[in-house]
């Protein structure tokens, strides 16, 4: 497991970044000084984009408060993969976290004390070929190698659909579980024929070059979700406001990414430093431009058929063995409640 703990906020760094209306983000972190600090696990994906900049804009609201008074705070731990995150939710060592949301109904499903309290995202996932390959159709793919995250990921279901609308099922192709860092390089030495996740995975192998996009989310599956902030039952329990908070922020980096093409570029500095994703901004811009609703954000309403779509396909594909009810791993009373907040960034 990698594990990032941000820095302190420097407030002096962020009320003159305010004022310029160009924050330092490589030295910005989730920290504070309160005792009101909750650690959220996240991997460094675009899917997960609105925690960093929920992070670093609770911080700049704390900087700019004209008291020191029970101001929340968010401390943003990276993992390398969704089952560690799940392991530090399972064991309490964080109380919140972007997970993959049928990863979350198989962990209510077996009592471990979560729930789904926001949306992260939406769209995002593309299945990349090789650009020299002569693949257009999923029957083109017949009997060839296709990388996944997992079996638990929404990205096997999108290929599941795909594979549907062409009569076709997995047993079709030959499916290799594969972390997702490593699937440009898979696909670059011909090790994998094509892959299908998240950002900026395939704007990695497609910006270099060697990889196109055979179908992206925004085009077939325009309601997807993926990646939702789940957290512990007991610190609904014990802290409700700073849940509310959290989920506040989350939907006011929501609104805020997708207003402007500025503030993308703003994000997309804040999650290339050191303390978020710590990778190439160009990258990261580049999914944000090509096109640019190739993942979105401003759309995060909780919506139980769209849940229950994501149960039915998870059911047809044998990841969950049985129905689960919503209300047990969805509280919806805080995006209910929500009320975006402001990012002053």
């Amino acid at each position: 497991m990698v594990k990032v703990r941000a820095a302190l906020l420097n407030r002096r760094e962020v009320l003159q970044g305010a004022m310029a209306a160009a924050l330092p983000f490589g030295a910005v972190s989730c920290g504070g000084k309160k005792s009101n600090v909750l650690q959220v696990g996240g991997l460094p994906v675009t899917c997960n984009l609105t925690l960093p900049v929920a992070c670093v804009a609770r911080a700049a609201s704390n900087a700019l408060a004209k008291t020191d008074t029970a101001n929340f705070a968010y401390e943003y731990s990276k993992y390398s993969g969704w089952p560690e995150i799940k392991e530090s939710l399972m064991a309490g060592s964080i109380q919140a976290g972007y997970m993959l949301a049928p990863l979350v109904m198989d962990l209510a499903d077996k009592k471990i004390p979560t729930k789904i309290v926001s949306l992260g995202h939406r769209s995002g996932a593309v299945i990349m070929v090789r650009s020299d390959s002569p693949y257009q159709t999923f029957k083109d793919l017949a009997g060839k190698r296709i990388a996944i995250p997992s079996r638990f990921a929404v990205d096997f279901l999108f290929l599941r659909k795909m594979l549907a609308r062409e009569n076709m099922t997995p047993a079709d192709i030959q499916i290799i579980e594969m972390a997702p860092p490593d699937m440009p390089a898979a696909l670059y030495a011909k090790a994998v024929d094509a892959y299908c996740t998240g950002e900026p995975f395939g704007a990695a192998a497609q910006r270099a070059g060697y990889a196109r996009v055979l179908r992206m989310t925004r085009d077939e599956w325009r309601n997807y979700i993926c990646c939702v902030l789940t957290v512990r039952e007991e610190l609904i329990q014990k802290n409700p406001a700073l849940v509310q908070d959290l989920v506040n922020h989350v939907l006011g980096a929501g609104v805020w990414l997708d207003a402007r093409p500025e503030n993308r570029a703003k994000a997309v500095a804040i999650a290339a430093g050191r303390n978020f994703f710590n990778q190439d901004p160009n990258i990261i811009q580049f999914v944000m431009d090509n096109p640019v609703d190739r993942v979105t954000y401003g759309d995060l309403r909780m919506i139980r058929a769209e849940f229950e779509e994501l149960m039915e396909l998870s059911l047809q594909a044998g990841t969950i063995k049985h129905f689960i009810p919503y209300e047990r791993y969805v509280d919806e009373s805080f995006a209910k409640n929500a009320q975006a907040a402001s990012i002053p960034l």
